[in-house]
């Protein structure tokens, strides 16, 4: 079957599901994309990887990856292979010295991996064909300049708010502080608005 690359379009709380949150992913090439609900915890693996922090204890997926490298396999796409019930599936896609190995994964931590390696993501046409939903052009440039933003409400976005009172040397600091405390959740909504205060300055 012919494979279909995505990328990761947003991370964002569920709407259906108010304890969970979705990733948001689009077809390179193409207007389609797949929300998948994940769990918080995904969530924060994932947000923290795209956000390149570094925590001061290896987070699971982060463990993951060591030991794989360690071992000298390496993640080369993961695939999401398949959709029952509403739920997806996906498998890693490993190569170790000249050998293949396939892998069964959450799709969620698929994602979470697939961020670490920086490696692609690909689904099937039939599982786009299920659940992908078709956006017009001036729908998906809102989404990706709001994307661009904020990541599409990471984890914690609702406390942002009260952060544009800090000047930036004191958002500097908490977020050395949040991350000792391994507060994830916290230092990427802490990251953005530092973010955001330097694209303003630049």
């Amino acid at each position: 079957m012919k494979k279909i690359e995505l990328r990761i379009v947003a991370l964002s709380h569920s709407v259906s599901q108010s304890n969970n949150y979705a990733v948001v992913l689009g077809e390179m090439v193409g207007l389609r994309r797949i929300p998948i609900v994940i769990g918080s915890f995904e969530a924060q693996a994932i947000a923290v990887a795209m956000e390149k922090m570094t925590p001061n204890r290896p987070l699971t997926h982060d463990l993951f990856k060591q030991t794989l490298e360690a071992f000298k396999v390496e993640i080369k796409e993961i695939i999401i292979n398949n959709l029952l019930d509403g739920i997806f599936y996906a498998r890693l896609i490993c190569e170790r010295e000249g050998e293949i190995i396939e892998l069964d994964s959450r799709t969620s931590d698929a994602i979470a991996l697939a961020v670490r390696f920086q490696c692609p993501i690909f689904t099937y046409e039939f599982i786009m064909d299920t659940a992908g939903v078709e956006l017009d052009e001036s729908t998906q440039t809102d989404i990706e300049e709001e994307s661009d933003d904020e990541m599409e409400e990471k984890p914690g976005k609702n406390k942002q708010s009260s952060l544009s009172t800090y000047s930036l040397d004191s958002l500097q600091n908490m977020l050395l502080q949040v991350l000792e405390e391994e507060n994830y959740e916290k230092a990427a909504t802490i990251r953005d608005e530092i973010d955001k205060r330097k694209r303003a300055l630049d």
